[in-house]
């Protein structure tokens, strides 16, 4: 399985791996992860809108999406899809997906965003993506770099003020006068970290804790009992990894970690709880190496890296899984009892590991098995269902656990938000038996080309996204039988990541006159009919 971390393909590389966007956790944006705006009263009084298992997501379900961005301390998202188009949901604090005025970005109506209106040639798309608590940064095929969102610490790359309320153009990063091409974007809460395409690393934001890596922690006296932070209003090189070529980057809130093209790991910033991995609670002002993955053992030396809320992940290259900081409240592992140093998971060191990922509280590894991928899932303390382990499962988990719904399903890529998790999977009928969000769209009892009920054996076919439902010769042209796989009605192909009706009103198609014959109305093995729970193994041929 090729590493998800790496950027999305170019047109000159077509066969990238894609997929269809998965969901489970908390879905109500504005009030995700605070109690103040009746968040713990959503989960007690029976409204809750969580998704206790990973759902397919009804407005993306017919696009074909590359990867999957969010951030462990944020609740928006963004997708990206074969044509380097960028779909945004979620809470939008500050204007981080660059629309003024809204609270939130309806899962159900993604915003869609190609590089070509933010000013881009025909050409550009976008590649890459990373979202801060309040902030998101855009990566452009020809290296340009796009911010909106909070910006009072200079975390967009721009002159510090409240936001940015539109995706603006970073003016760099710039080595030696030269502008350099951005191929890859982290974020934490108040600071950015790019990567260009020759292996340099910039930061931009504030300088608190050290998380620019720049040797200053910039804090100054304002007044009695207040203190400020210095920033960096343009991206800055990271100095101390200018003699190595980093290929993989990732932010905590306030730490960063990097792996160089040898498998090297260097992290800085906070350091509360250990969570860089050294050994000790020292903040690094610069970038400091991990001993663990120094070699000259080569396959005990990096090949994935991430960073959570207060802990850092490695994958080496034998595809173990390592794990410093804080990752659960209790036990070995806990505020009081912190990884000091990058520890394997006994529960999964047999296991091999070839992608993981943190959200709020979660951490998710997938393994590679003789058979294809397991999903594992756990962290103590998730309230929203993020870990997906379904309605009938605690939502909780302090060891390691296999995400039983997901089983038989192919992952390509799990990202952790702060309160729900978005998941990357292929197609196939086992992931077609998922339920879909939202479960409800009330779509007409009959065909809506006809407008006739022929009965059970001449019953319709229902689109995979909308439900709508369709007599096999009442389509243009006519289908002789029940398509394998996936299957989208006309006007759901015609206008991929339209929104999802929830009332069952949309512009019907013009009627097209069809012709019944006697010899064709026994109905079809396995054809789509109303009627059927969601889900598509029982709507589905075999």
């Amino acid at each position: 399985m090729s590493n998800p971390s790496t950027p999305a393909a170019t047109s000159s590389q077509p066969e990238q791996q894609w997929g269809r966007v998965l969901l489970c956790g908390g879905t109500d944006w504005t009030r995700l992860g605070k109690k103040d705006k009746g968040g713990k009263k959503n989960q007690e009084d029976g409204t809750s809108t969580d998704l206790l298992e990973p759902h397919i997501l009804r407005s993306l379900s017919n696009i074909k999406a590359v990867s999957i961005h969010t951030s462990c301390v944020g609740c928006h998202c963004i997708v990206l899809d074969v044509d380097g188009t960028a779909w945004m949901f979620g809470r939008n604090d500050k204007s981080c997906m660059g629309v003024a005025g809204v609270e939130e970005i309806s899962e159900n109506e993604p915003r869609r965003l190609t590089a070509q209106e933010l000013g881009a040639s025909k050409a550009t798309r976008f590649v890459h993506a990373a979202c801060g608590r309040n902030h998101t940064l855009l990566v452009g095929s020809e290296g340009q770099l796009w911010t909106a969102g909070q910006n009072h610490a200079g975390q967009c790359g721009h002159t510090a003020c409240p936001e940015i309320q539109a995706f603006k153009l970073v003016n760099g990063p710039k080595l030696g006068g030269v502008k350099e091409k951005v191929v890859k974007a982290a974020a934490g809460i108040t600071f950015s970290v790019v990567l260009t395409e020759s292996g340099k690393v910039f930061a931009f934001g504030s300088e608190e804790k050290g998380q620019l890596g720049n040797g200053q922690a910039g804090e100054r006296i304002v007044s009695a009992g207040k203190s400020a932070f210095d920033f960096e209003e343009e991206p800055i090189l990271v100095k101390g990894l200018a003699e190595r070529k980093i290929a993989q980057i990732a932010c905590g809130p306030q730490h960063a970690i990097a792996l160089d093209s040898d498998g090297r790991v260097f992290v800085w910033g906070y350091n509360g709880y250990c969570r860089l991995g050294l050994g000790n609670q020292v903040d690094a002002l610069v970038p400091k190496q991990v001993p663990q993955f120094a070699g000259p053992n080569e396959i005990t030396m990096g090949a994935h890296v991430v960073a959570g809320p207060s802990n850092s992940v490695v994958i080496d290259k034998q595809g173990m899984y390592w794990m410093a900081g804080k990752w659960k409240n209790t036990g070995d592992g806990s505020g009081g009892q912190p990884f000091s140093t990058f520890k394997y998971i006994q529960d999964i060191m047999g296991c091999k590991i070839t992608h993981a990922a943190c959200g709020g509280v979660t951490h998710w590894a997938l393994a590679l098995e003789d058979d294809g991928i397991m999903t594992i899932a756990f962290g103590q303390g998730a309230l929203n269902g993020e870990l997906g382990h379904g309605p009938d499962q605690p939502k909780s988990a302090t060891k390691p656990t296999q995400n039983k719904p997901l089983t038989g399903v192919e992952i390509l890529q799990v990202a952790g938000g702060q309160n729900t998790s978005f998941i990357l999977a292929r197609p196939s009928d086992k992931l077609s038996d998922l339920p879909r969000h939202p479960y409800e769209v009330n779509p007409p009892d009959i065909c809506v080309v006809c407008d006739q009920d022929n009965g059970e054996d001449d019953s319709p076919l229902e689109c995979d996204k909308c439900d709508y439902p369709y007599h096999l010769k009442c389509l243009d042209p006519p289908l002789d039988a029940v398509p394998d796989g996936e299957w989208f009605c006309p006007e759901c192909e015609a206008d991929p990541g339209a929104p999802v009706s929830l009332d069952g009103v949309r512009r019907k198609p013009k009627a097209k006159k069809a012709k019944h014959d006697d010899d064709d109305a026994s109905p079809k093995p396995g054809q789509k009919r109303k009627g059927v729970p969601q889900g598509g193994a029982a709507k589905r041929k075999k």
